[in-house]
């Protein structure tokens, strides 16, 4: 608990097997009343490593994508009575340490949303980003921060954390089961007025940690764009796609 709302941690996880329990061992349990994994038909023993942990752990009969994973996460961290989630990637690329930071910034009504940002202190390439991956990190979140009129340092980080409020109010079905999801779910953010807070977050880039390939980034960075141009003509009411609308399908159903 922390001022008396409850924190739980969400792993999205997919071949975590090796790296899984020493992010588990970093995480600050004074704070974090409750840690789900969902387990996306891992090709490893992630779901045996969780559940020996006492992890609470959830198993996808399929591979569903890690935007279809999150959808489980958050579903099933508000069935748990969440006032705050955070997410944490069991790969151990961000440090579970800085949860309590994470949730501090919602506990005590500072902003809506936090966000780990690998660029905020200069950390992003000492902790091994690729070059091209960094350099495409600075383009995209400079062409959306113009797009969207924000200040943003990165919308590609991973490690975020919510208030209930959010993931109760955004129509996150709408969204997609891929990486992007993570991009359309800032921009949803941005688009209905949450507050974001950025905490300085250090990174490590080693075999085990999870990444996408080349041309699933293009995907990405083309997807990402395409969600800045959304915001812009939703912003002017000239197109609002689904997952802008505030119509849009929430978090109602459980997941599979």
């Amino acid at each position: 608990m922390l001022n008396e709302k409850k924190v739980v941690v969400v792993m999205p996880a997919y071949n975590a097997e090796h790296t899984l329990e020493q992010t588990y061992a970093e995480l600050p349990m004074n704070i974090v009343d409750e840690v789900i994994l969902v387990d996306d038909h891992s090709e490893d023993r992630t779901s045996e490593v969780a559940k020996k942990l006492g992890i609470t752990t959830h198993v996808h009969p399929r591979n569903r994508g890690y935007g279809g994973n999150q959808k489980s996460c958050y579903t099933l961290a508000l069935e748990k009575g969440a006032d705050i989630v955070i997410m944490v990637h069991p790969d151990y690329q961000y440090t579970p340490r800085l949860v309590g930071a994470m949730a501090w910034l919602i506990a005590y009504g500072e902003y809506d949303v936090s966000l780990g940002s690998r660029i905020l202190g200069k950390a992003a390439l000492s902790g091994g980003m690729p070059l091209y991956k960094y350099i495409f990190n600075r383009i995209l979140t400079l062409l959306q921060n113009l797009l969207m009129n924000q200040k943003l340092t990165e919308y590609h980080t991973g490690f975020r954390g919510f208030s209930k409020e959010v993931l109760q109010s955004l129509p996150l079905e709408e969204n997609s089961d891929d990486f992007v999801f993570d991009n359309q779910m800032l921009t949803q953010i941005c688009l209905f007025g949450f507050r974001i807070g950025e905490v300085s977050c250090p990174t490590k880039y080693f075999p085990e940690a999870s990444s996408i390939n080349f041309q699933r980034s293009v995907k990405y960075g083309l997807g990402c764009l395409l969600n800045g141009c959304y915001y812009f003509l939703a912003k002017k009411d000239v197109y609002i796609p689904a997952f802008l609308s505030k119509n849009g399908r929430r978090l109602l159903t459980k997941p599979e």
